[in-house]
Order: structure tokens, then sequence, then C-alpha cells
């Protein structure tokens, strides 16, 4: 196979290391009738070239999970116009990949290449080994005379490396049909990221029209129907990589993602989902392993354990990351008011999750203990919202409308995993321990109290930084008027109510840009100008930080 991409090989690094693993064949849902229906749909929404033009990469390339010495590449390949994701058609293809220390690929340092398939929706991964730390790469694909875009990557630190900073992107929540995915894009223009982190609802599920659009489909999401099948995920995973932000972020720095609900059904837990009926959708089982099987094709993450997005990255000495699954043993969520949210046989890792989350944080020996966290730790009580506030805000965490107390979805509702790291925490005097949260569509900066009902005499674990949605409806969506009108009445209440809360933005939309030195972690939240503006402008909104050793959170008035 020939491809336009000449080089010379570079001296300081293996120059032929070959990843021959391809993925691994899985059995692919057959539905010819299916595929009809997806495939007028889905191809309109494709560049124009995949009509007339095989093999294409219509949705982009990617990397992932960085390690001192590799990272995880992915890409997608069209082989022939009919080869759509969810399809199960198109032939085997041999896909090359190569990796340089220059955007013309000119010094490379690996290559190899991979066969994609129809068992596999044709995604390639290649986990690239023999890499420098902490050094900037770019790599590309190409098949059958075809290549694919260039994009940027970089490799975490060495383990016992000095790290001065790091700074990560952070997002989530991102819902195709309420609007255009400008976060993402103002996040690639910034060109200063070690790494993005995506923590959560990355896709929905929903069909068209059924979820947070305020009346309006900005843009239809393909297949239309609510997504049950493999086909169906791989559909609408192939949907969101088709996005120009999206692509563009992915081109500019690696991923570390997580899921939360959405990926699979709304509130999921290890038996089923509130957003799931069985027997009229068929079983839970055979979803969530169709959903789970789709998201490992379609994102550069490398599970440490077969099924979970649970695993462990380093960057140096200055800080670690671990990322939680709390959808895969999770028990199912009890009604609001329930006083099973304090039974100690419900959980919401599981526990060999959460003895592992608690032996690494122990064992950590970096400046910072970051924990990739899907939904809230901090504690949060409603307060005295008033009628019309309340409604609209436990629509948005789907729960009951009257009487709201808690978000028994969130660790609210499992409060016996939360009072053990907690404990956990505190009696082993870790320090430095920082949640990176998303889900809840709105904007925290929190401490994370070891006693809510008598903070700030009682001391704080840990802080959080929670960011707001990219697209998905907060309240002034909900309620249906301008930015900033909600958020004006209901964030002084909240304050009130939860006296570890720093802040809380209840109605715009955008992302964090996550900066960490020996002496602070700081979060700037920034937002944007429109979610239903594919030109929409961002700006600086806050900035929180916690100080080495403090365990609390401190506005700052500047971003890095």
């Amino acid at each position: 196979m020939t491809s336009r991409y000449r080089s010379t090989e570079s001296t300081d690094a293996p120059s032929d290391r070959v990843d021959t693993r391809a993925p691994r064949r899985r059995t692919v849902v057959k539905a010819a009738a299916a595929t009809a229906v997806l495939a007028g749909p889905l191809a309109a929404a494709l560049p124009a070239r995949a009509a007339d033009e095989a093999p294409a990469f219509l949705h982009g390339v990617a990397s992932g999970d960085p390690l001192p010495d590799g990272v995880l590449l992915w890409t997608r390949v069209t082989p022939t116009a009919d080869a759509i994701p969810g399809s199960g058609r198109g032939p085997d293809t041999e896909v090359e990949w190569i990796v340089a220390r220059d955007k013309a690929l000119t010094t490379v340092v690996a290559k190899g290449s991979v066969t994609a398939t129809a068992a596999s929706d044709h995604t390639v991964k290649a986990d690239v080994r023999g890499l420098a730390p902490a050094t900037d790469y770019w790599f590309g694909f190409s098949a059958g005379g075809t290549d694919s875009p260039v994009a940027r990557t970089r490799t975490a630190p060495a383990a016992d490396a000095s790290v001065a900073g790091l700074r990560f992107g952070v997002a989530s929540c991102a819902n195709w049909e309420a609007g255009y995915f400008s976060s993402y894009r103002h996040l690639a223009a910034r060109g200063d990221l070690d790494a993005w982190l995506h923590l959560g609802d990355y896709i929905y599920e929903y069909g068209t029209g059924e979820y947070g659009t305020r009346d309006t489909v900005v843009r239809q999401h393909a297949p239309t129907h609510e997504i049950l099948t493999l086909a169906d995920y791989r559909t609408r995973h192939g949907k969101y990589k088709t996005d120009p932000d999206l692509q563009a972020l992915h081109a500019k720095a690696p991923v570390i993602a997580i899921w939360d609900d959405h990926e699979i059904a709304n509130d999921a837990w290890s038996g089923g989902a509130e957003n799931h009926t069985e027997g009229a959708e068929g079983s839970w089982a055979n979803r969530q392993a169709a959903a789970k099987q789709a998201y490992f094709e379609w994102m550069p993450v490398r599970p440490a354990l077969a099924g979970t997005t649970y695993r462990r990255l380093r960057f140096g000495k200055l800080a670690d990351l671990s990322l939680l699954d709390l959808r895969s043993f999770r028990s199912q969520q009890v009604s609001v008011g329930n006083g099973d949210v304090d039974d100690p046989d419900r959980t919401l890792t599981g526990r060999a999750q959460l003895d592992w989350l608690k032996a690494g944080l122990k064992a950590s020996d970096t400046t910072w203990r970051l924990v990739g966290n899907s939904v809230m730790i901090s504690p949060f009580a409603i307060g005295s919202l008033s009628a019309t506030l309340l409604k609209p805000l436990a629509k948005l965490l789907g729960l009951p409308q009257e009487g709201l107390a808690l978000n028994t979805d969130q660790w609210d509702g499992y409060t016996d995993d939360r009072r053990e790291i907690l404990a956990h925490l505190r009696a082993n005097a870790i320090r430095n321990t920082v949640f990176l949260t998303g889900d809840i569509h709105m904007a925290w900066a929190n401490d994370v109290p070891v006693d809510a009902g008598t903070y700030p005499l009682s001391a704080s674990a840990a802080t959080e930084f929670v960011v707001t949605s990219v697209t998905s409806d907060n309240l002034d969506d909900l309620v249906k008027v301008p930015e900033g009108t909600v958020s004006a009445i209901a964030a002084p209440v909240i304050k009130a109510a939860n006296r570890h809360v720093h802040w809380v933005d209840t109605d715009r939309h955008g992302y964090g840009v996550l900066d960490i030195t020996a002496d602070r972690a700081q979060m700037d939240f920034y937002v944007v100008s429109s979610r239903t503006k594919a030109d929409a402008t961002a700006s600086w909104s806050r900035s929180y930080r916690t100080r080495t050793g403090t365990q609390k959170v401190e506005r700052t008035y500047d971003p890095v």
C-alpha cells in the first residue's frame, strides 16, 4: 500500500515499531432493513466525497489515554460508499498509521498497520509504544491511497519527572440536537492543552426532539429514533464524529474519557435504566453490551478492566488521575426521601472499584490526586427555592417534581460509599484530592465536607470543580428565559443551603480549563455566547482554585 507520506527515519526512537494488533472481531448486528433506513439520513449528513470516493476518513482522527511512552490512536475508515456506521457493510481494509515528530510527518518514529473490518464498524486503534515522555507528536492514517487529516498528540511526563505544570481542557454533556459544539472549537483553538477530559454524556441516546432543545431541534441526529441496538449506537457515535468542532479538538490533544449514563441510557444502573423498558426495548443486558461495544469501538479509551472505564493515569510527580465508572456497578437509584440512600448494602462504585480508588489515593506519591467523576460528590440540598424554580430543577435532574430533597442519581443517593471515601481521606491524611465532575449541566466550585450538616465547623476532605454542559439543557433553557435570569435567583438560595458551595452558575453552557502547579489547582470556567449559533464566541466567566494542603476552594480573579 502506498501513501503520500514520505519520511526520514528518526534515530532517537524506534523506527520499525509495528503494531499489528487488529481490533478484535466481534459479532455485528446484521439488520439490512435497519441499514436501509439509516443510510439515507446519515449519508446525507456526510461530506459529498463519501458518495463517489472510497476509502475515506470522514470521522476524523483522535488519540487518547496518554502514557509516558505511548498513546492510543484512533480513526474510522469508510472503505465503500455504503459502509456507513452501523451498516455492517464494507470489505476488510488495511489501514496504515504513522507517528512523527513533525506535522509534515517526515521524521517518523513509529509506523504500522491494522485491519478495519465490519466486525469493528471499520474503526481502528493503534496502541503505540516506544515514544518519548512529555513530547508532542503528529500522526495520520492512510488507506487505499487516501490519507487522513494529520493530528497532534502528546505523551505524559515520565512517572518520576518533576513537572512544573499541567493544563487540561474539561467538558461534558453534549446534546447534538440542542446546538453546536462551539466549546470544543474554542478548546481546540487554545493550542496549550496536555490533554482534555470528557467526563461523560459524550453522546445522548434519545430519539429526535425528545430531549432538551427548548422546543427547537437545531440539527437532527441519526438515527432519529431512540438508540437500542449495536447498529443504532454505532450510527449515533458516527454522527457525532462528523461534527467539525469535535473533530478539531480530537486533532489537537489526546482525550481522556469516561462515560456517564447517556452513552447507554438515562439514569443507568447495573441492572437497568430509567430510560429502558425491559422487553419492549429488548433486554437491558443486550442494550448495555451494545452501547459499551460501540463506545469502545468509537472512542480512544484503553480500559484497564474490560467493559469499564475506570483506570488510572499518571503525569509525573505532579498529578495522577483516577477515572471512575459510576454506571456499571451501581445499585438502582431509590426514590427521593427514601432512607435507603444510607443503606450500606447499596453502592455507587461497587466494592472492587471503591477499594481500588481508596488504595490508589493512599499509595499516591504525587502532589495532586485528581478524580474523574461523572456525578457530583458534594452534597446538594435544595433549600427554599420557589415552586417556579423547584419544578424545572427537578426536571433537569430527572426527579419527581414535588417534595424534592436531593438527587439520588448522584453520590447523595449512595451516602455510605461517600462516607467511606471521605473518611479514608481524613484517616490517612490524604491531601490535595480534587474531584472533576460533569453531568449536572451547571458549573460549581465546592468544598467536599466530611459533614455537610455542620460545615464549615467540620472539615473539608477534598474539593470539587463541576463543569457545565456543552449544549445540554440547564435551568434557563427549561424555564425558557434569558441566560442569567434563573441563576441570579437560584444561586444565592443554593449557596445558603449548602455552605460548602462557593459558586454555582445554573444557566450557561461552556467548558473548563484546569491548570495545575505544585502550589495550586485552578479551574477557569468559560461560557459560550450561544449554543444555537455555530460561530458562538467564548469568554472567561470565573476562576476558582484550591491551594496545596488546604482542601478548600477560593476564588481567584484572573484566568491562568
